[in-house]
C-alpha cells in the first residue's frame, strides 16, 4: 500500500514539473503596447470638435451641437387638452387604489 503511495506522488511531482517545464516554452510575452498605439491617457485629454445629431445622426459642428441641446431641454407645450389630462389622472388614482383595495368594485 506504502509503495503505491510513493510511485502516486513520485508520478504526480514528475508531471507537475514535465508540465511546468513544456507550458511556458512557446509562450511569448509583451509587457508593452505596440508603438502606434496612442496612450489612454493623451485620448482622454483630447478635445471632441465633431458632434452627430441625437435626432438624425447627421454630422455637425460643437457650435450646432450646443445650439441642438440647448433646443433639445426646453420642455414642448403640452398637446392634451385639460380634459384628457384630467381623465388620466382619475385613471392613475383608480389604478392605485386597486392595488391597494383589490375588492373595489370601480
Amino acid at each position: 500500500m506504502k509503495l503505491k503511495a510513493v510511485r502516486l506522488a513520485i508520478l504526480a511531482v514528475v508531471t507537475g514539473i514535465w508540465i511546468g517545464v513544456t507550458g511556458h516554452q512557446s509562450t511569448k510575452v509583451m509587457a508593452l503596447p505596440p508603438p502606434e498605439d496612442t496612450p489612454e491617457e493623451i485620448l482622454r485629454t483630447e478635445i471632441i470638435t465633431a458632434a452627430r445629431s441625437p435626432v438624425d445622426g447627421k454630422p455637425l459642428s460643437a457650435a450646432e451641437y450646443a445650439q441642438l441641446q440647448d433646443k433639445l431641454q426646453q420642455a414642448p407645450p403640452p398637446k392634451l387638452s385639460p380634459q384628457i389630462r384630467e381623465n388620466i389622472f382619475l385613471l392613475n388614482i383608480r389604478k392605485i387604489l386597486l392595488q391597494i383595495f383589490p375588492f373595489l368594485d370601480i
